[in-house]
């Protein structure tokens, strides 16, 4: 009888092991990596709780957005994203909606839940691209989508910035009419009142589940007719509204008497709104999913060492270095990484590791210096962080192979920037990096990025980064995040530079060019943190370090649920290709 459970135990159960415990914590990098987090959870806090109290809603009737979530949801898998996310600076610090991860009856799902503590839900300015961002991340990872839908349709003050528009507020209709063609279901139950755009929030779905009290329409009740359009408002038009608004005592329109009785758009409705969450997880429960022993190269394994050493090994002073080995041997299982090509673009770490099993691809950077390196300049001291001629192709490699392999890849990205100057251009890092580019867009390979401290320029592009919208599955950031084009220091000197010489030439105070230099470099600072990365959408979440791992796992298991191409394991060739080249570097 055999007693092999998995294909190719050589390869895969024999990876080398990576990192080593920590030599000693470093507290005070510790405190202010902790210091970050708790900011960011205060926000988060203020964020959920803003609008109508928890009391307010239970007095109406009604769970509140997270009590329905947590209800509707497997116990411990809610991953939450863009907690933070508000690009048009609401005054509630959102856009209206709690969207994540998590497992409904064993199923990874994407969930998007109204917020019925602000406005009813209400469509507000920059909440159609976050559901964009969510249908994007359901349609990449191949699994449903389900909402937990209470909109009041639109902020009518605001109408211009939510209506209308290429990415506006009927983009999310198009898109879940594109999860259906695609064979990617969408769930949604419906509560309260869901007029106009949030009608079509509930029609467009493939599976409706209603409150009892719910309705869904074109319009809603509030929108009175028997006015004499004049263009303008006066006391005469005044007193018709008063008049149309007492006489009108009716329901609202598209309740349960006309979509489950006669029009059949409703398929279940119920009495009380844990019943609506138990419907969403039965009919979730119907849909197809792999067993993760179908896909295991390896029996699920923690790390050897703990996530809480991150924080003493990520400095989140950016002119420090540190191991990215020691990050990999505290995110992957049994803190085993095999290296693709190690020594070749050395700038560039990429290889296998395992997720509860699964496997994936890793690619980061670098750090320290690197010796006689680039190959293109003689005699000269790389960077790590940088990218270079050998990274560059290297990483064209890895991705492509993953694709043929149907590995998802996992980038951890620390990146300052490509290399520049004439001999990079002889190099050909211009055309390397949009290679890059060009590769991960024919692969179409889900990936997940984290911007663990810094994210520069195009080198943010080429390395995963969230641009790739047919590929990055979503992104993360940290404590230690920071994004920009350039250091605020170099951005002020190549504005600056030319006028501090003029101003000095002619004989003036060059301290007015200065304050402007500081002004600059403040502003980067400002608009570079971890917090502003969230609200723009830069990143998708800003996580602990010590969830990291949970994140990549959630990942992982998503990417592996439902595949729509498979490659089996023993016709794998990065495995090979890894072990042929090591072979042929020990020689």
């Amino acid at each position: 009888m055999s007693v092999n459970m998995y294909s190719m135990p050589g390869y895969f159960q024999t990876m080398p092991t990576v990192g080593s415990p920590l030599n000693k914590v470093n507290a005070e990098n510790a405190q202010e990596l902790k210091d970050v987090e708790a900011n960011i959870a205060k926000l988060m806090n203020e964020a959920a709780a803003a609008g109508k109290s928890d009391e307010g809603i239970h007095k109406s009737g009604q769970m509140t957005v997270l009590e329905r979530i947590f209800t509707l949801v497997d116990e411990g898998t809610f991953h939450p994203l863009n907690s933070l996310y508000n690009p048009m600076h609401n005054k509630n610090g959102s856009t209206g909606i709690v969207k994540g991860l998590a497992k409904i009856a064993g199923r990874w799902c994407v969930i998007v839940a109204s917020d019925n503590k602000k406005l009813a839900g209400a469509w507000v300015p920059g909440q159609s691209e976050n559901l964009i961002r969510a249908s994007d991340t359901a349609k990449m990872l191949h699994i449903p989508l389900v909402y937990v839908l209470n909109c009041s349709g639109v902020k009518l003050d605001e109408q211009e910035l939510v209506y209308a528009n290429r990415r506006g507020g009927g983009a999310p209709f198009y898109r879940n009419a594109e999860l259906n063609q695609l064979g990617v279901p969408v769930i949604v139950g419906i509560f309260g009142t869901n007029p106009a755009g949030g009608g079509y929030h509930s029609i467009s779905p493939t599976i409706l589940i209603a409150h009892q009290d719910a309705n869904m329409a074109v319009g809603g009740a509030g929108i009175l007719g028997g006015m004499n359009p004049k263009g303008y408002m006066d006391m005469e038009s005044a007193e018709q509204l008063i008049e149309a608004t007492k006489r009108d005592t009716s329901t609202p329109p598209g309740a349960v008497p006309v979509h489950y009785n006669e029009t059949g758009f409703f398929r279940e409705v119920y009495a009380d709104e844990a019943g609506v969450l138990a419907g969403i997880r039965k009919y979730v429960g119907f849909l197809p999913m792999y067993d993760p022993q179908f896909f295991r190269v390896d029996d699920p394994q923690e790390p050897l060492y703990a996530a809480e050493d991150l924080y003493s090994i990520v400095p989140l002073n950016k002119k420090r270095q540190y191991k990215p080995m020691e990050v990999i041997a505290r995110l992957f299982d049994g803190s085993q990484f095999a290296e693709f090509k190690k020594g070749y673009g050395p700038e560039i770490i990429c290889g296998l590791a395992k997720v509860n099993g699964l496997l994936v691809g890793v690619v980061t950077n670098n750090q320290g210096l690197l010796m006689n390196y680039p190959e293109y300049l003689k005699g000269t001291v790389g960077i790590g962080g940088k990218l270079y001629r050998q990274g560059l192709i290297k990483m064209n490699e890895f991705v492509t192979l993953c694709k043929r392999d149907r590995i998802p890849l996992v980038w951890i990205q620390d990146t300052t920037g490509i290399d520049v100057g004439d001999p990079a251009e002889r190099a050909e890092l211009l055309g390397l990096g949009q290679s890059l580019i060009y590769s991960i867009m024919d692969t179409n390979q889900a990936s997940l990025e984290i911007t663990l401290r810094k994210g520069t320029a195009a080198a943010h592009y080429v390395m995963g980064g969230p641009q790739g919208h047919t590929t990055n599955v979503f992104s993360l950031g940290t404590a230690a995040t920071e994004m920009n084009v350039m250091t605020g220091e170099t951005a002020a000197a190549a504005m600056y530079s030319r006028r501090l010489v003029k101003e000095q030439k002619a004989g003036n105070d060059i301290q007015p060019v200065i304050d402007k230099m500081n002004d600059l470099i403040n502003t980067y600072t400002e608009r570079s943190t971890p917090e502003y990365c969230a609200k723009l959408g830069l990143v998708d979440e800003v996580v602990n370090m010590t969830a990291l791992r949970s994140y990549i796992k959630a990942f992982t298991e998503s990417y592996y649920q439902n595949p729509q191409s498979i490659t089996p394991v023993h016709q794998m060739m990065v495995p090979r290709i890894m072990r042929d080249y090591d072979n042929l570097s020990a020689k």
